[in-house]
């Protein structure tokens, strides 16, 4: 969603505040930017379209301060203009307002404001948060104006307010999308998001739901909503700012496809043991007992780690022998799901601040339900709130497509299924050895995986210019070809469908034509032949066939047409594990085809990288 970065130390805030707004780009926006604070005056300047506009802007004309504000914004209230992007100032010109989220009670609050004699000069629901803190200003400064104003706020936002007349001041808010302070030497940065104040910190404090962040120069305080104060230490975040940048790479995405055999290895790092041939996830909150006393599993997740949901259905119904629901979390709170003590809860997602995926944990808290999230990002909401985390440790992912993030989560929730079977008796030691192994060798395997890189870009030549695809798979990767589906149409914008291949004659074997390519998975194990079975069915109609095979190819190679289809061998791996190294194909053809087709493959239109609203 929009990207927030405020700065006040003793460096020009100008590029520190354009500095984090490019770390920011990949959040996805539509305008941006900047208002700086000197010497009891205030400067704003704003542009249409990407940051490049805003710093021609100030090239022609620049501001200073001593600190400031900037933002990048994804248009939600008034179209993607000038005047509607942020920062907002109030009536008088002496304070901004950047804002990440929506007011619902803003039209309300506008009518009201207005009637007091308030002026309104866009169409945004930021506005009047503006107006609001204006109206509440006293001798106490501008964290008591912000605090007064919050209780009229209705809906998930996170705001960042500087006022001239409260010298070196940034007050930050948050009620749902995120808002981190990164705690430097005598400087303090106020983000949406880490990578944006990498370059100058590790020290990273998370502000909480309903918590605000006072921050001067000379140090930061907190509190709730209310004023009661609380004590919030910085937390050190591992990642750098050099794992953030693009690394000799074209795109972020393409960094991060490559990064998988090293995000895995992360992922991994003290977690089993080929000695004593058992798994170790970690801290998980929850008591041994109280893991036993599980009698399902509920999975909550929305885009590509809800396809992660669904490899964990099948890991932990055949692993742990628990049945399993996998739910959007943007449905799950709305049909009242049952769920009682004997429920575990695990909640997946890369940033930790999916907001669907939050409501849905605390629905699941709510009703008595255990919890474990699958994260990313230490210190994240979802972290805090859930009663035990298993961390990916994939680092940053900056493109807005999940790659590495994704097939992290994999891995997780593979030690997570052997931890709980394990627990309840329901794998023996030497039942799990072999899963180790196998994860042990993943690294080296996705490295062979990606040489298929070369091929793979020729065959996204032939086909960048198709309109629509066909995935299939079947078994625990046909989740893969959901999630090679959601890739294609998320960066190149064409058509895609995944399906399991098994419902093929149920509907969607009438799209099939020699203009409609068939993406399919067909790994050598127990539905092989049935997946051949729906590869003759696709060539009689004319399909042109993209498979990814594992091990000896020659049964496809000998079905296929040589001339028109394709086949890409991975190495073989333990039947559970295939969906980390099939997706890696499917990647590489959709940021290829991406490519060739001149699409912004790592700010994708209309996608942001972590959805912190409904």
């Amino acid at each position: 969603m929009c990207g927030i970065i405020g700065y006040v130390g003793a460096k020009p805030a100008l590029p520190v505040i354009l500095n984090g707004l490019r770390r920011l780009e990949y959040r996805g926006y539509d305008s941006a930017g900047v208002a700086l604070v000197r010497a009891g005056g205030l400067e704003r300047r704003r542009t249409a379209g990407k940051l490049a506009r805003l710093e021609e802007s100030l090239d022609l004309e620049s501001v200073e301060g001593d600190y400031g504000v900037g933002h990048t914004r994804w248009a939600t209230h008034g179209r993607p203009t000038e005047e509607n992007a942020h920062p907002h100032v109030d009536c008088k010109g002496r304070l901004v307002v950047v804002h990440n989220g929506i007011i619902e009670n803003y039209l309300d609050l506008k009518r009201e404001l207005e009637g007091e004699g308030h002026t309104f000069v866009t169409e945004t629901d930021t506005e009047t948060i503006a107006h609001l803190v204006e109206r509440e200003m006293r001798d106490d400064g501008l964290a008591g104006a912000v605090r007064r104003a919050l209780p009229a706020l209705q809906g998930l936002f996170a705001l960042v307010v500087v006022s001239v007349d409260d010298p070196g001041t940034i007050v930050a808010a948050r009620s749902g999308p995120p808002i981190v302070i990164g705690v430097g030497d005598g400087e303090y940065l106020v983000a949406s998001d880490i990578p944006a104040v990498l370059s100058h910190t590790r020290d990273i404090v998370f502000l909480g739901d309903r918590e605000v962040a006072v921050v001067r120069r000379d140090g930061a305080t907190y509190s709730d909503f209310e004023g009661t104060p609380r004590a919030l230490e910085p937390q050190r975040v591992a990642w750098d700012a050099v794992m953030a940048e693009k690394a000799g790479y074209k795109h972020f995405m393409q960094k991060e496809i490559f990064e998988q055999p090293n995000a895995i290895q992360e992922t991994l790092l003290g977690r089993i043991s080929l000695e004593a041939g058992d798994v170790f996830p970690g801290e998980l909150g929850i008591s041994e007992e109280a893991l036993r006393r599980i009698d399902r599993i509920a999975i909550v997740a929305c885009g590509t780690s809800w396809h992660a949901g669904l490899v964990g259905k099948f890991l932990f119904e055949q692993l742990a022998r628990l049945p399993v629901d996998v739910d959007y979390g943007s449905e799950y709170r709305y049909r009242d799901p049952i769920i009682d003590d004997r429920t575990l809860a695990i909640v997946i997602t890369q940033s930790g601040e999916t907001a669907d995926t939050l409501a849905a944990l605390r629905e699941a808290k709510a009703k008595g339900a255990s919890s474990i999230a699958i994260c990313n990002v230490v210190g994240s909401m979802v972290t805090r709130e859930a009663d035990g985390t298993v961390y990916t440790h994939a680092g940053p992912e900056i493109g807005v497509a999940s790659t590495k993030a994704f097939t992290s989560q994999l891995v997780a929730l593979h030690l997570l299924a052997l931890y709980l079977g394990r627990l309840r008796d329901a794998l023996a030691l030497d039942v799990v050895r072999p899963h180790l192994e196998a994860l042990a060798q993943l690294p080296r395997l996705l490295e062979a995986t990606l040489k298929l890189n070369p091929v793979i870009e020729q065959i996204a030549g032939r086909f960048y210019k198709r309109s629509d695809f066909l995935y299939l798979g079947r078994g625990v990767n046909y989740p893969i070809a959901l999630e090679g589906a959601l890739k294609l149409k998320e960066i190149s914008y064409i058509h895609a469908e995944g399906y399991p291949a098994g419902e093929m004659k149920h509907g969607p074997i009438a799209l099939i034509d020699e203009n409609v390519p068939v993406v399919a998975l067909a790994p050598h194990d127990h539905v092989f032949e049935k997946m051949t079975s729906n590869l003759h069915e696709a060539k009689a109609r004319g399909g042109t066939v993209i498979a990814v095979t594992d091990g000896d190819a020659t049964t496809l190679g000998d079905m296929l047409d040589r001339a028109d289809d394709h086949v890409l061998t991975i190495p073989t791996t333990h039947p559970l594990l295939t969906p980390v190294l099939l997706v890696v194909p499917l990647q590489l053809l959709a940021y290829h085809i991406a490519v060739r087709r001149g699409c912004d493959v790592d700010q994708p239109r209309n996608l942001a990288k972590s959805v912190t609203v409904e």
